[in-house]
């Protein structure tokens, strides 16, 4: 999977496909811009794709409007993008178990399959990883792209290109959630009600946790999480308590304001704000878990170190996700989860930059916005 600068300096055999592609591109100086991108002929391993859906998610946001997100850090243009789903059109030498005309989803992240990481099949801790969307890596925001065949997943015909697309963050809560251990029948708190958190109340639902309650400092978020998945509750933030007054509140939608035992015994945490990450290490039980999936600043200096310590709370980190496609596909497939009411907005191709701005402005009541290519690609 190379680089856009390999791309644009020839060293992969460009070819002409049958329709244009247009890609929404991030640049060093915090702007975006719609440009032309090359194709190239599918390698050793390796096939093309018609990118049907792309979904556009928070750290693409974060990636145009501040540059980076930690030590990832955008130094020159890259094609955004990195939650989707689209159809081969072309295998390269090598590809058995793909056929041109397979619908497939995209694992964005393709691992070097030789550190200790990877052999201990840990492949998204890999140092080395080449992420689409992530600089130099182009992503998929872009009608084609040549993707590594072993991380491209068959999706069953009941599975639609947009459901699949939501296989990547529907990914990163299913790696959370085994982190967490959920149980059938025990308390949960999820903390944001962005994409991510809503994904990861229903899949706490259909893990059997309960009661659940789910948090955000957005009402119009909250209301939808409680049409999304009825007999949840819902507790708005606001900024003006602090993270243990929060907790205590919260402690009470439990039912734990006197007895500690119905307090949370997990708490995904789904924003990554400290604020939220604190209020989630004082709500949940003494004993308990709280798993961090929510992405946020480098560095956290007010975490209620003694708190945690002498609760032993376990804090948990997430990265990304590892063997989770197939588990996914069949969720989606099998009717255990349904993703497609995340869905709030449609955007062509040609309207990426478009995209990006409703998704940026949280107060417009958008969910998930795809990006969706209707044309008939051909090569």
């Amino acid at each position: 999977m190379g680089s856009l600068a390999d791309s644009l300096n020839g060293v992969l055999n460009v070819i002409k496909p049958s329709h244009a592609n247009p890609s929404l591109q991030v640049t060093a100086d915090h702007q975006v811009k719609m440009q032309q991108a090359p194709v190239s002929e599918p390698g050793l391993g390796e096939a093309l794709v018609h990118i049907k859906t792309t979904g556009i998610c928070g750290s693409d946001i974060h990636f145009w409007k501040t540059g980076r997100i930690g030590s990832l850090v955008v130094e020159g243009d890259c094609i955004l993008g990195h939650e989707a789903a689209g159809i081969v059109l072309k295998c390269g030498p090598g590809v058995k178990h793909l056929a041109p005309g397979d619908r497939v989803a995209v694992e964005p992240g393709v691992p070097c399959g030789t550190c200790f990481l990877c052999m201990e099949g840990r492949y998204n801790l890999c140092e080395s990883v080449q992420f689409s969307g992530v600089y130099p890596y182009h992503g998929t925001l872009q009608r084609y792209k040549v993707h590594p065949a072993r991380w491209l997943h068959k999706i069953p015909d009941n599975v639609s290109f947009g459901e699949a697309a939501l296989l990547e963050p529907l990914s990163v809560v299913l790696h959370g959630i085994e982190i967490a251990r959920l149980s059938l029948g025990h308390p949960v708190l999820i903390c944001g009600a962005g994409p991510i958190g809503l994904i990861a109340l229903t899949v706490a639902r259909a893990s059997g946790a309960h009661p659940i309650v789910v948090t955000d400092i957005e009402p119009k978020r909250l209301a939808f999480a409680e049409q999304y998945v009825p007999g949840c509750l819902t507790y708005q933030v606001r900024t003006a308590l602090s993270g243990e007054q929060h907790a205590a509140k919260i402690r009470e939608l439990f039912g734990a304001a006197d007895d500690p035992y119905f307090a949370p015994r997990a708490v995904l945490e789904c924003t990554g704000v400290e604020s939220s990450v604190i209020a989630g290490c004082y709500a949940v039980r003494r004993g308990g878990t709280v798993v961090v999936i929510g992405v946020g600043k480098s560095i956290m200096n007010n975490l209620p170190f003694m708190h945690i310590s002498l609760s032993e709370i376990c804090l948990k980190f997430v990265n990304r996700y590892r063997d989770t496609w197939p588990a996914g596909i069949a969720c989606l497939s099998g009717g255990i989860v349904s993703l497609h009411k995340l869905v709030t907005h449609t955007f062509p191709l040609e309207k990426a930059i478009e995209a990006l701005y409703v998704c940026s402005d949280t107060g417009n009541g958008s969910i998930k916005v795809q990006i969706v290519d209707e044309v008939d690609a051909s090569i």
